[in-house]
């Protein structure tokens, strides 16, 4: 009998379809209050899985530049190489 429980309850929504869509949009009423909450729902939810992968990403950049302050690798750089060619007064006295 336990088994036939589930059998029934998808058998009434199957006979009732109305009752199984799932939302306003689904009936063409994509201007409604409930289909707008709906979308501000999901840009909401993209905003926090947005900044979770953010903050991620900001927290693997900081553990990498404190590894390279850690081995010493962080200095300053070198002066950019001077492209005019060699001083004439070089080697003068």
């Amino acid at each position: 009998m336990k088994q036939a429980k589930p059998i029934l309850i998808a058998a009434a929504l199957a006979l009732v379809p109305r009752v199984a869509l799932a939302c306003p949009v689904c009936f063409g009423q994509n201007d409604s209050p409930m289909a707008i909450a709906t979308n501000l729902g999901i840009m909401a939810m993209l905003g926090v899985v947005a900044g979770i992968l953010a903050s991620f990403a900001a927290f693997f950049v900081y553990l990498s530049r404190r590894a390279r302050l850690v081995n010493g690798s962080l200095e300053a750089p070198s002066p950019a190489p001077s492209i005019v060619g060699p001083d004439p007064q070089e080697g003068t006295l």
